[in-house]
């Protein structure tokens, strides 16, 4: 097996690392929004003391699926998924669609508020 230069593995760490990161407070609002109710849903916040950590893992996984897909340390080889262009410009827009969730992740406690 060779190794693929594409930057698959790092977009998927940093995409469930910005899921989880917003779990504690997105989870709850759109279960709300939903029509879905209950007490079980105050249990949500216990991953609250982990944000902070599961943002830094997203972070550092965005970086680095940041320089997989745009700075390519070695050309692709012929055959290889990152020589196909239509690929390339998939991992693109799912980056940029990750770093979205990432952004949201950042900011949306900060937002809250407005919400309630």
């Amino acid at each position: 097996m060779t190794s693929s230069n594409s930057g698959g593995g790092p977009l998927a760490a940093g995409g469930i690392a910005a899921l989880l990161a917003s779990a504690c407070c997105i989870g709850p609002l759109v279960l709300i929004t939903l029509g879905v109710s209950g007490a079980w849903i105050g249990n949500l916040t216990a991953l609250e003391p982990y944000r902070p950590i599961f943002i830094g893992v997203a972070l550092v996984a965005m970086f680095f699926a940041w320089r997989r897909i745009y700075r390519p340390a070695e050309k692709c080889q012929p055959g290889e998924v990152c020589a196909i262009p239509r690929v390339r410009v998939a991992y693109k827009v799912i980056f940029w669609m990750v770093s979205i969730l990432v952004l949201i992740a950042l900011l949306f406690p900060y937002t809250l508020p407005l919400f309630y």
